[in-house]
């Protein structure tokens, strides 16, 4: 294990956002986070997990010790009478297991297509599109715990799985954040699949091509169609994605918003509560293309905040600021980051 010190941390998050580690240490094997747990300096030193940077907004230098998680491979643990259990380490890009298990024929994460980050990330945030979230395929989550190096499997059960959210989030009695690391997901993928077709530009997708029954191949080749058109590579232009959590609301308070503006876009969700469309509402309110300094609405869509070349993550924030207080104003709607604000 090497430690590596005041780290430029621009490269490891997609934001392209300035700041230095102060110490790093890359994460290749489970017994890694143990020897960080036993080092004289970095054991009882605050950690700061690092996936692909994808889902985080640096604002300043960080000083807790960075665990930059890198455990690599993909495999077929265990076939069951009713699913595949694919395993995968947390440092694997996110994107390239979905490929691999499309390739591979095992249907089900399809939908969550060319989402940024990696596999350790992906249930911190329960990551979600085209109606399918990632709880709905985790079989189990494998921790290690920061105190005492001990490795221990978490049924998708006790993750507490929801909407963008999980016990990985959470500090305090019984959150796990800052007191464990992801350092591989199981995922159960059904044998007898069926497509989730249930949003529309997919099903504008099956109208175009006249595909009534698709397959997870030809799901996989849609939802990467549809989010290369509308969102904009982090390799080209920095960005974390969608930076506003779409607000769930119930149908009284929808009723009450639709009254105001009829033409607002929401979905009802199974539990009856109704989900708004927060890039909608963005939109609405005219900030598309408005930008604080190096940071800016992207043109093509109004829920991703972009870095135009060299904005600083304080200018993000300012920008998300102005346009929370931008949607309340005019919607009674208080939207939440995505991200992470470090």
């Amino acid at each position: 294990m090497s430690i590596e010190r005041d780290v430029n941390l621009k490269p490891f998050n997609t934001f392209g956002l300035p700041a230095t580690a102060r110490r790093l240490v890359r994460i290749r094997e489970v017994a890694d986070v143990r020897r960080v747990v036993d080092h004289p300096e970095l054991g009882r030193a605050p950690k700061f997990v690092l996936g692909g940077g994808s889902n985080i907004v640096l604002t300043q230098d960080v000083e807790a010790v960075v665990l930059k998680m890198e455990i690599p491979g993909i495999r077929l643990l265990e076939e069951r009478a009713n699913a595949w259990i694919i395993e995968a380490g947390a440092g694997v890009a996110w994107h390239d297991l979905v490929q691999w298990t499309v390739e591979q024929g095992f249907g089900g994460l399809e939908n969550l297509a060319l989402i940024p980050g990696t596999v350790g990330a992906a249930p911190v945030q329960n990551i979600g599109a085209y109606g399918l979230e990632v709880q709905d395929r985790v079989d189990s989550v494998e921790v290690v715990d920061l105190v005492s190096g001990r490795a221990v499997v978490l049924p998708a059960g006790v993750c507490k799985f929801g909407y963008r959210d999980s016990v990985f989030k959470h500090t305090g009695f019984g959150g796990l954040a800052g007191k464990s690391v992801i350092t591989r997901v199981r995922f159960a993928l059904p044998k007898v699949w069926k497509p989730v077709l249930g949003y529309l530009e997919l099903e504008r997708k099956m109208a175009e091509t006249g595909i009534t029954a698709p397959s997870s191949r030809q799901i996989f080749d849609w939802v990467c169609a549809i989010r290369r058109a509308k969102l904009p590579d982090p390799l080209v232009i920095g960005n974390a994605g969608s930076f506003f959590k779409n607000p769930v609301v119930s149908p009284e308070q929808c009723r009450d918003i639709i009254g105001r503006d009829p033409a607002i876009v929401h979905y009802l969700m199974d539990d009856g509560q109704i989900k708004l469309a927060a890039g909608w509402m963005i939109d609405a309110c005219g900030w598309k293309g408005k930008a604080v300094g190096g940071a800016a609405v992207y043109e093509k869509q109004a829920l991703v905040l972009v870095n135009r070349g060299e904005a600083r993550g304080a200018e993000v924030v300012t920008l998300a600021r102005a346009i929370q207080e931008s949607v309340y104003g005019r919607f009674g709607i208080r939207l939440e980051p995505e991200p992470v604000l470090l």
